[in-house]
């Protein structure tokens, strides 16, 4: 299976049949059906690792101040208690633990059921653990590489560039700052010459590195696409796109 890391922006991407939505339906039509998903979300945030790994995942709604309509979406996909049993085995870097409390966050299902509407795809979802450096989750990802082989789908959900703080509502239909825009562009071609260590060494790539990340939780999911990515592996990006001036939809296909 390819790896992906989507830019998921605004929960209504879950509900609307927008540009962005469109490519995550029509690239779930030209890559593999997959055995099962996994989703490394930004909004599973947690001391310690952990995979979901309950039959059914509940749809969780975390977020607020958006229409009813967004509220009252369930996606009913299954869980697959067995391949979470399996994960723990192949992360020997860290301790992974299964739950059975969280379910599917926005950062998993407003993505996920654009991709594959009939929810009839187990979907499961890998915590980031905030105690661990990036380094860390990039050698955790290159762990789980293997379920790529097994047909596993694993995507990592978050935004390149994400600073709600700046965010402008003029620019919310399109645009960004400079800085946002540089940066996005930086993240690109470092991605796509292979460069992983300034990614992961985010930190010293300046200051318009640090308004582009001011907390990494939105970041690190690409680093885990990023470590699934085997040398000779091709990378291309769509939805390439700034809104609100300081967030950007990039998103990459590995493979």
């Amino acid at each position: 299976m390819p790896t992906l890391f989507i830019g998921h922006g605004s929960p209504m991407n879950g509900i609307e049949n927008n540009e962005f939505s469109k490519n995550w339906a029509e690239l779930a039509r030209h890559i593999p059906v997959p055995k099962a998903v996994l989703v490394v979300s930004a909004h599973w945030y947690t001391h310690g690792t952990f995979v979901t790994a309950m039959d059914f995942p509940g749809t969780i709604h975390d977020f607020g101040g958006f229409p009813q309509a967004l509220f009252d979406v369930q996606y009913p996909a299954p869980g697959d208690p067995k391949l979470a049993e399996e994960i723990p085995g192949l992360i020997q870097s860290t301790t992974v633990g299964l739950d059975h409390d969280w379910g599917l966050d926005h950062g998993t299902w407003t993505v996920v059921r654009h991709m594959y509407p009939n929810a009839d795809i187990p979907v499961l979802q890998l915590s980031i653990d905030y105690t661990q450096s990036p380094a860390r989750h990039y050698e955790i990802a290159k762990e789980i590489y293997i379920l790529r082989k097994k047909g596993i789908l694993v995507i990592g959900s978050g935004n390149m560039v994400h600073n709600l703080r700046m965010l402008s509502w003029e620019m919310i239909n399109g645009g960004g700052y400079d800085w946002a825009i540089e940066m996005n562009d930086k993240f690109k071609n470092l991605i796509a010459n292979g460069d992983h260590q300034p990614l992961i060494n985010y930190r010293n790539l300046g200051t318009d590195a640090m308004l582009a990340i001011p907390t990494p939780e939105h970041y690190l999911p690409l680093i885990y696409t990023l470590g699934m990515k085997n040398e000779k592996e091709e990378v291309s990006f769509f939805n390439d796109k700034a809104v609100g001036g300081s967030l950007t939809m990039t998103s990459v296909l590995v493979g």
